[in-house]
């Protein structure tokens, strides 16, 4: 009989440990909220984060969950869409432009916020100082607008007699930097500019048809939402136009691009997805700097160059990082 009733209180023991282990609330998985200005394709920069968060150990659904907005296009929606996703309460927010980061920033000063690319960001007002940002705003920057001058002097070495230059910018903060920052270069150099300022896509084809007439002999593609929507559109436009054309990310030259050269393009996918993680497990986002890219790439497409009749010169060719042949 004893053993009888200790056997029926061992059970009941072990019974309510167990119902009370199924009963303790399962730990909340962290939501991360996406805001883009267009839908990303495959291989964009908010692409590139999630992977970057996959590797290191987040899977949207079951340990985090991914909440992503995009304006598709109409960069009017980006405030409103910011307001949902600090609504729906989420953890971080990511984004991958100054102006995105600026949406989300109107929206709240008490999530935090990890851009991709912030531009200029003390120049944009979105941070105090790089290393003290100060407020809920931290990431990458890719420099931008101070690497201009370094793709126009590429730009003018390797199409020796060049005297006029196009620069295709828009409203968005880092490309008007770019372009400011490009009027101050040109003048040192000696060449001259065109402003193809496009805001939508049905403006491009009339835009290159413009710039062809002003006498234009090479192209300058800022870095900016609505240009890295419509890499490979904007490369054949350049090519129809035979002008040789210099971008500021590797994936236009994936794309059909002439040349580029900028900042190592999975780098701010790394630190990016590293700040989240960190924020994730407690850091602030004030106490993390805004981080700089460390490596940067010349990289030359010696098809798109065939394509539009250019002889790379030797001395030019043997600067870059990559060669696509």
């Amino acid at each position: 009989m004893k053993k009888s009733i200790f056997g029926l209180t061992l059970s009941a023991m072990l019974f309510a440990l167990c119902f009370r282990a199924e009963a303790q609330p399962q730990p909340k998985a962290p939501k991360i909220g996406l805001l883009r200005a267009r839908l990303a394709a495959s291989g964009t920069s908010l692409e590139g984060f999630l992977r970057e968060l996959r590797a290191l150990g987040y899977i949207d659904g079951k340990n985090i969950i991914i909440e992503s907005r995009s304006a598709e296009g109409k960069l009017d929606r980006l405030p409103a869409l910011a307001d949902e996703l600090v609504r729906l309460k989420v953890d971080v927010l990511v984004t991958a432009s100054p102006g995105e980061t600026l949406a989300a920033k109107n929206a709240t000063r008490a999530i935090a916020i990890v851009c991709l690319n912030l531009g200029d960001a003390v120049a944009n007002g979105l941070v105090d100082s790089l290393a003290r940002p100060g407020g809920n705003i931290t990431g990458f920057t890719s420099i931008g607008a101070e690497l201009v001058g370094k793709r126009l002097e590429l730009l003018k070495e390797t199409v020796p007699k060049l005297s006029r230059v196009a620069v295709l910018w828009n409203q968005n903060i880092g490309s008007t930097q770019e372009w400011k920052e490009s009027q101050l270069t040109a003048r040192n150099l000696g060449l001259q500019l065109h402003s193809m300022e496009v805001s939508s896509a049905d403006k491009l084809d009339p835009a290159f048809r413009e710039t062809s007439k002003a006498g234009s002999a090479a192209l300058i593609v800022t870095r900016s939402a609505f240009t890295n929507s419509y890499q490979k559109r904007i490369a054949d436009l350049a090519a129809k136009f035979r002008l040789p054309a210099m971008y500021g990310r590797e994936d236009f030259v994936d794309n059909g691009g002439l040349m580029s050269y900028g900042a190592d393009d999975a780098e701010p996918y790394r630190r990016a997805a590293s700040m989240v993680d960190k924020i994730l497990k407690g850091t602030k986002p004030a106490d993390l700097p805004v981080e700089q890219p460390t490596k940067f790439e010349f990289i030359i497409n010696l098809k798109a160059a065939k394509q539009i009749g250019l002889t790379i010169p030797p001395n030019v060719l043997v600067r870059a990082d990559k060669v696509i042949k």
